[in-house]
């Protein structure tokens, strides 16, 4: 017969409300607590280091003479140029702030179409065999002519008002948004769509709760390179049969050779291009919440 200790009869003991016996919750060792990740404040403004100490080694290097004024005016000089540029309406150039709203909205127009094309077609290519082979040959072919030597064509075949630029934009911010996203579907986890499968999701479940999740890192990744495209043919777009623009700012002052002004353009190209990757790293943060590890 087996011995009866006093730990047997304690737990097989019921309780004094009738119910049996439970173990008694413990309480957790300091020692093995569990550390829970936090995330590292934003420091987003360490993102302008670099850039400020470009602009201060230039300052510097003109003040010294180290640098011709004429070919390279100091930032001193071209933040007055600036500021002359915004608060008078020049006959040649117009104001800075108009053109800035003029460019953005040939931007954003072009770049709305063009990542709407892009995305569709990805989904096409990615999601079917017979889709990529109608899709995919004709975007690579695409990705490999020269963009800004297609700029001759759209005037023969659009004419030179609005409508060509708006096409070269929509083109420049198409192909890596469609490469990236398209390389992200077809770069999904095999074991994800089979436990999807083994849920009973149906294709469209599939496609939503499995296959775009998991092709988002990758497409975000598309969508800040095709932000940067995008603006870069922005820059040569306004430069062509234009009469407003930051582009057309810099055509003009090409003419009467002001450097600061061709400076204050480039400067107000750059800080549009900063704010939308900006934006972009924002929404990365946001979107990707849900990946371990991710902005902590």
């Amino acid at each position: 017969m087996p011995e009866i200790t006093d730990a047997t009869l304690v737990a097989s003991a019921p309780s004094a409300a009738g119910a049996p016996a439970t173990a008694e919750p413990t309480a957790p060792r300091t020692g093995a607590r569990r550390r829970v990740p936090r995330r590292r404040a934003s420091h987003g403004w360490y993102r302008l280091i670099a850039p400020a100490a470009v602009v201060l080694a230039w300052q510097l290097a003109s003040s010294a003479g180290l640098v011709s004024a004429q070919k390279l005016p100091p930032p001193t000089t071209v933040w007055r140029t600036a500021v002359s540029l915004v608060i008078t309406d020049s006959p040649a150039y117009g104001t800075l702030q108009g053109a800035m709203l003029v460019s953005l909205e040939r931007m954003a127009t072009g770049f709305a179409f063009g990542a709407t094309a892009a995305i569709a077609l990805a989904l096409v290519a990615g999601l079917s065999r017979i889709g990529e082979n109608a899709v995919d040959p004709l975007l690579q072919i695409l990705r490999t002519l020269p963009l800004f030597g297609l700029i001759p064509v759209f005037i023969v075949w659009f004419g030179i008002g609005e409508l060509p630029k708006v096409i070269l934009i929509a083109l420049g911010a198409a192909i890596p948004l469609y490469l990236n996203t398209f390389a992200g579907i077809r770069s999904v986890d095999a074991r994800l769509v089979e436990a999807g499968q083994a849920l009973g999701l149906r294709r469209p479940e599939m496609i939503r709760h499995v296959i775009l999740p998991g092709a988002l890192p990758q497409a975000l990744v598309g969508l800040r390179q095709s932000l940067g495209v995008a603006w870069l043919a922005l820059v040569v777009a306004e430069q062509v049969n234009a009469n407003a623009g930051i582009g057309f700012i810099i055509s003009q002052a090409t003419q009467f050779l002001r450097n600061d002004v061709i400076l204050v353009a480039l400067a107000v190209y750059a800080v549009l291009g900063l704010l939308t990757d900006a934006l972009v790293r924002l929404l990365e943060r946001r979107a990707l919440a849900w990946r371990r590890g991710f902005g902590e």
